[in-house]
């Protein structure tokens, strides 16, 4: 018999609270039609042998077109649908990087200010984390 962990049947998802000029980017879901219309931080699944800070950069190149590098971890990881749960890391974008595009899974993207970060309605379980990421970069909740 084949005995798991706690926790070894997880898969992670890596976040970006990508940050620029003292801005977040939000970006807001185009799919699925359950998630469509609500922001989230960018990012996506970490893919087998894959480190979480590379799977970030993987993906914001894929959903962004962006260059991007993770500067670090933000405390603490929250629950998605079983069986994701969420990192996140604050990113910056790298110089010579295009801005910002919405490639895959979004719509709009919108560079928030500190006051003006509850101004979307972030997807739930981003919640959480967006006031963490906040609190990392000295901007409170």
């Amino acid at each position: 018999m084949t005995r798991t962990t706690p926790g070894a049947e997880r898969t992670v998802v890596v976040g970006a609270a990508l940050l620029d000029g003292g801005r977040l980017l939000a970006a807001r879901r185009s799919a699925p039609a359950d998630l469509a219309g609500r922001w989230e931080l960018p990012g996506g699944k970490v893919e087998a042998g894959e480190r979480p800070e590379d799977a970030l950069v993987r993906e914001l190149r894929e959903e962004l077109g962006v260059d991007a590098e993770p500067v670090d971890r933000v405390p603490g990881e929250w629950p998605l649908r079983t069986p994701y749960v969420l990192q996140v890391w604050t990113v910056r974008l790298c110089p010579g990087s295009p801005p910002p595009r919405p490639l895959q899974d979004h719509d709009e993207l919108r560079w928030l200010t500190p006051d003006r970060i509850w101004e979307v309605d972030w997807l739930d379980q981003d919640v959480p984390a967006v006031r963490e990421a906040l609190a990392v970069i000295g901007d409170g909740a």
